[in-house]
């Protein structure tokens, strides 16, 4: 019998999905899921939603549920993370106070100076994380779903290289699948190659039936209705050449074309169906929306006969990837995020890239992508170079290398002079000082 610990399990629309996909897989029907969450009362939720899908698949799996994270990962075989270091209240300020200084923020949980303090209040809990990790189950497989993907990757990766460790977004084959409907193609006959960063990956090959699609997305293009479903990743495809994995709202904050004028953003951003960037601080108000009534969609759920619940399996990568290397051992190959060692080479090298990798028995391998066309390498670099210096003022405690972070951001550098930068990320150290044992003030 398998061990999953989920970390995080209160997050009630991904622990049921990934719950409900792990149980269709023959290997894992009798497995303990171990949900683990600070929110007992959260946690009760998802435990009783986990309940609802094993007795709706007559799965012989057994659900458990503790505040207890050493509990839950004794003995795992695989371990999720879907965490969030904070609730909204913390949060919150990583895009409040930039919008004071003029940056204009729709989501905020990657990159610029939002993700950046995102990464640094949650740095610390995901090393003790794996710290129980590598003392309590040294070879389960963890797989990362928090943001930002990319600056906890790397970070772990540093500190526990022998873990086995990769994070997964599910923009790469979300967007495979927008661009198949685009141009009519079946989804299991569309073929790819994706490489660049979390978020910022692009689609150097992309094809139908062993065809070039990119030509049909011209084509597709040119219908009105779809070129504003997503207005800055197509005007970025049109101007760049290749497909960008994220959705506009997240892409319009990691560029300086975008987001540093109104009329910018009243051109770009304003029609679109995906997470709608034209609104700011997008995110945050869904979440105060949903502060007081978020308990209402999970009692609807667990209202469901059994007989109503969806049992189908989704197209998230861990199940996947957990049934490659210790299941039936059929191979997977998808896109993670991993260290940068001969895998991009114009690149730097460490940083966190997301490339495809191959499950198979006990391993996850890497697949090298060689170059990024000069234009993608140009906009990747600055990005990357960014999360390097966020990661190392995580892990050394340096206030300036965090303001060299957000110095360099493009949308950032592009609304704000260094002095005012370096205000603005003043006050967001003193807001965090409580999360930021080694900043002083």
């Amino acid at each position: 019998m398998k061990k999953f610990a989920f970390i995080g399990g209160g997050s009630f629309g991904f622990t049921r999905t990934l719950v409900r996909d792990l149980l269709t897989f023959p290997a894992f029907a009798d497995c303990e899921i171990a949900l683990m969450d600070i929110d007992p009362e959260r946690l009760d939720y998802i435990k009783q939603a986990c309940e609802k899908i094993v007795r709706a698949g007559n799965y012989p799996a057994k659900v458990t549920a503790t505040t207890d994270r050493v509990e839950a990962l004794k003995g795992a075989d695989g371990v999720l993370c879907t965490i969030l270091a904070g609730d909204v209240e913390v949060w919150k300020h990583d895009i409040l106070i930039p919008e004071k200084y003029g940056i204009d923020i729709n989501i905020g949980d990657t990159r610029g100076p939002s993700g950046i303090f995102r990464a640094l209040r949650t740095i610390p809990v995901m090393l003790d994380i794996c710290a129980d990790i590598e003392k309590y189950c040294p070879n389960a497989i963890f797989l990362n779903y928090t943001n930002p993907m990319a600056m906890l990757c790397r970070a772990m990766q540093e500190k526990y290289p022998n873990l086995h460790i990769t994070g997964l977004c599910h923009s790469v084959q979300g967007t495979a699948n927008m661009l198949a409907e685009w141009v009519g193609a079946p989804l299991d006959e569309v073929t790819y190659t994706c490489a660049g960063v979390n978020h910022q990956a692009f689609y150097l090959d992309l094809k139908w039936n062993g065809e070039d699609m990119y030509p049909l997305i011209d084509k597709a293009l040119e219908n009105p209705e779809i070129m504003n479903k997503e207005q800055v990743r197509n005007d970025l495809y049109k101007h760049l050449g290749y497909y960008v994995t994220e959705s506009s709202g997240h892409n319009s904050e990691y560029v300086a074309w975008y987001r540093k004028r109104k009329d910018l953003i009243e051109k770009y951003c304003t029609d679109g169906t995906n997470w709608n960037p034209g609104h700011h601080r997008y995110i945050l108000d869904h979440y105060l929306s949903r502060k007081d009534n978020w308990r209402d969609d999970i009692k609807s759920y667990l209202d469901k006969p059994d007989s109503e619940i969806d049992l189908n399996r989704g197209n998230e990568y861990a199940a996947y990837i957990f049934n490659a290397v210790f299941g039936d051992n059929t191979m997977f190959k998808f896109n993670g995020n991993v260290r940068n060692y001969n895998l991009i080479d114009n690149l730097p090298e460490g940083c966190c890239v997301e490339v495809p990798v191959v499950a198979s028995r006990d391993s996850l391998e890497a697949i090298a992508v060689g170059k990024l066309p000069e234009q993608l390498a140009v906009l990747v670099n600055t990005t990357a170079r960014c999360e390097e210096l966020a990661v190392q003022a995580a892990l050394e405690g340096d206030a300036r290398k965090v303001f060299w972070a957000c110095a360099f951001d493009p949308l950032t550098s592009a609304v704000l002079s260094l002095d005012e930068i370096q205000q603005m990320v003043n006050e967001m150290l003193e807001q965090n000082k409580d999360y930021l044992p080694w900043y002083k003030g």
